[in-house]
């Protein structure tokens, strides 16, 4: 696969998210206006009926496999950093935690996204969150100025996740942490999947295997790297996924193949450092 090609056509699928107020990516209903399965996809990944509660309406698109402020350290006055920010979700809930002492800079690559995040933002009050439009791989931020890093399931989508990683590790401040919610693989996908933009959108085909994830941000430069949690999907996202089923007609997959293949996916929870005498090994 092209990467350009990939890059636009994740692109024009979260600007359709976005256009359409529903839950695209990862999980999709089929009607784009089902707030309820947007809220119970929510709760499936981590986030607790108050934190859904606490966010601007909107902000929540359905598009997470996890809740990376849940294994975060964040605290008052920290500058916390979100990589593939979508529509504000965790910028938001970060906001609450870092004050009004600290900031939150989300980052995403889709105008629409960034749009949609900043009135939000500004419709909401929020006075301590900024959102920049963005690629992850080339971050528009300073070196060593991020106390705290979080992404949710956007690192999958990268078609250079090593960059990624080298880029979280120059940002950060030394004694800094990185905490990632993303999609990885048990096993290695069939060909034909691999070879699938379409696949790789849907949060399939851009995976890849847990032990070159942990590797990757191993490479950067991290330290104390732990895998705080591993969880499969629920099965009834995996049988009843709209976005999968349509994958399986087009492919001429069996659904009983699609479901096996689901079941090698995982969501990790990864937490790492950056150490406090560091050294940049990609200056």
């Amino acid at each position: 696969m092209e990467h350009n090609s990939i890059r636009e056509a994740v692109k024009e699928r979260y600007a359709s998210t976005v256009k359409q107020s529903s839950s695209c990516g990862c999980f999709q209903k089929a009607d784009y206006t089902d707030k309820g399965f947007i809220q119970s996809a929510g709760k499936a990944v981590g986030y607790s009926d108050k934190e859904l509660k606490s966010i601007p309406d909107g902000a929540n698109l359905g598009l997470g496999c996890g809740n990376p402020l849940a294994i975060s350290e964040i605290k008052e006055g920290d500058v916390v950093l979100d990589l593939g920010s979508g529509a504000g979700i965790d910028c938001f809930l970060a906001s609450s935690v870092v004050g009004e002492k600290g900031r939150v800079i989300g980052v995403d690559m889709t105008p629409e996204m960034v749009e949609r995040a900043k009135a939000n933002a500004q419709h909401n009050g929020y006075r301590n969150v900024e959102f920049r439009l963005g690629e992850i791989e080339n971050l528009p931020v300073e070196s060593s100025s991020v106390d705290r890093i979080i992404s949710n399931c956007v690192i999958n989508l990268s078609t250079d996740k090593p960059k990624v990683f080298q880029e979280a590790y120059r940002v950060l401040k030394p004694g800094g942490s990185l905490m990632v919610s993303d999609i990885v693989l048990l096993e290695d996908l069939p060909d034909y999947l691999n070879g699938s933009v379409e696949a790789y959108i849907r949060c399939i085909a851009g995976a890849i295997r847990k032990e070159d994830y942990m590797d990757a941000i191993r490479e950067a430069g991290f330290e104390d790297i732990t895998v705080v949690g591993e969880s499969h999907f629920p099965a009834e996202f995996i049988a009843e996924q709209p976005l999968l089923k349509e994958l399986a007609v087009q492919m001429n997959i069996p659904m009983s193949e699609l479901q096996r293949i689901g079941s090698t996916v995982v969501s990790l929870k990864v937490a790492a450092k950056k150490g406090v005498g560091y050294h940049s090994v990609f200056a």
